[in-house]
């Protein structure tokens, strides 16, 4: 029997032990934290796994236990687990990205510091420990700054500020509570803004070579204090004018990061000076992107990263390839601009009229409390799409917004944000 393990995989990477298993590998659970973050509360299904593994916080117990099972791989299958996967496969002398730069793989404000330090286009930021910092940074720096946690994700904490007052307020909010992962955030990072439109490049890399297997563009809205809570994400061709120098851009990301194995979602924005790195993650993309890529190109990062670590002549015969796109795809989320009892949507008989449409998915069903969107984890409902032609995607996507609105939302209201 083969193994390999992975670390923290939550509901993201959910496809990943399938493919392992048809590549004849059975897959060991390291849960990295003695509880699941809040965030990934809930039933968890662990018959995909051989054994699940509690980190406790010593290195060499976990090495032990992992040893009995002689790994051939061990990666990570969230970000919560990006740093102990680096721990285990160098300790266990399996391919691995090492612990020197685990950090800067984590840290926002680190990470932006290696890449920086390669001569590549970045922010300007700062690292922020107290109110008085960021009031004096934002003062000097003027304009809009973004401040987040040093380590989270899905735009948790994220606040878009324009006033030396707002970005105090960002950083109290974020100073005195935990991150979506259940863990307490030890600071702040500030940086500037960047003004451009924000693309996703997902790549697996092996011994340095980036592959990319998929990139997607953005829609973004200003809405309920947010300046740009992403609503939609659709799949970029490669023939696209911007996906060249975004992959050249992303590539040296990944060789600042010390990123030689394994999967990398980067978030990337192109300003009028070219491409500049928001921030990057050594994992597979979040949500469901990776499972969209699948049926629009007919492969994502999962099976790319399965090649990487288990099939290397396959990744190395296929090393290079440009995907191409069997049918247009995007996705859409609706965002509430209040709160209070859902008593239903308006309107959803249009949406899943349009041409393209291909799944609806509701979080909030009649009956239940909706609050305002401000994040990844507050949309209401989602909607897909794909279609042959690329414009009658982009048409339903503007249906869609046109829709969304107060209008859409009945219900009995106690907070308006928007």
């Amino acid at each position: 029997m083969k193994y390999v393990v992975l670390v923290d995989p939550y509901k993201p990477a959910r496809g990943l032990p399938p493919l392992f298993q048809e590549a004849g590998y059975q897959c060991v659970r390291v849960q990295s934290t003695p509880e699941v973050p809040l965030v990934y509360r809930g039933p968890l299904d662990l018959s995909d796994y051989v054994v699940n593994i509690v980190h406790d916080g010593d290195l060499e117990a976990t090495v032990r236990e992992l040893s009995a099972y002689s790994p051939e791989a061990v990666l990570t299958g969230s970000e919560l687990g990006v740093e102990l996967a680096d721990a285990l496969s160098e300790r266990l002398g399996l391919d691995t990205n090492g612990t020197a730069q685990s950090t800067a793989r984590r840290d926002k404000f680190e990470m932006i510091e290696q890449v920086a330090a390669r001569g590549l286009r970045t922010p300007r930021q700062v690292r922020v420990t107290d109110a008085a910092q960021i009031k004096a940074w934002h003062a000097g720096v003027g304009g809009r700054i973004v401040v987040k946690p040093l380590r989270s994700a899905a735009g948790d904490g994220v606040a878009f500020c324009d006033t030396v007052a707002e970005s105090e307020a960002a950083y109290q909010a974020i100073a005195g509570r935990d991150n979506i992962f259940s863990l307490p955030n030890l600071g702040a990072v500030a940086q500037e803004y960047l003004v451009g439109e924000e693309y996703i490049v997902n790549t697996v890399s092996r011994e340095g070579r980036h592959q990319v297997t998929d990139v997607w563009g953005s829609g973004r809205l200003a809405l309920n204090g947010i300046r740009d809570l992403l609503v939609e994400s659709e799949l970029i061709d490669p023939a696209t004018r911007d996906y060249e120098p975004l992959v050249a851009y992303a590539r040296e990301v990944l060789d600042a990061l010390g990123i030689r194995f394994g999967a990398a979602h980067l978030e990337i924005k192109m300003t009028p000076g070219g491409p500049c790195l928001v921030e990057a993650a050594a994992r597979i993309s979040g949500g469901e992107l990776p499972y969209y890529a699948t049926e629009a190109i007919g492969e994502s990062q999962l099976r790319w990263l399965v090649d990487c670590y288990v099939r290397p002549d396959r990744f190395d015969e296929r090393y290079g390839e440009q995907y191409r796109i069997k049918h247009h795809f995007a996705w859409a989320a609706l965002a509430s601009p209040v709160g209070g009892t859902l008593n239903g949507y308006r309107d959803v008989d249009k949406i899943e009229a349009l041409e393209s449409f291909r799944e609806m998915r509701i979080f909030v069903s009649p009956g239940e409390l909706i609050k305002p969107t401000v994040d990844d984890l507050g949309y209401p409902l989602t909607v897909t799409l794909h279609h042959e032609s690329e414009g009658v995607v982009k048409r339903d996507l503007n249906t869609i917004r046109y829709l969304d609105g107060y209008g859409f939302y009945d219900v009995e209201p106690t907070m308006r944000i928007g």
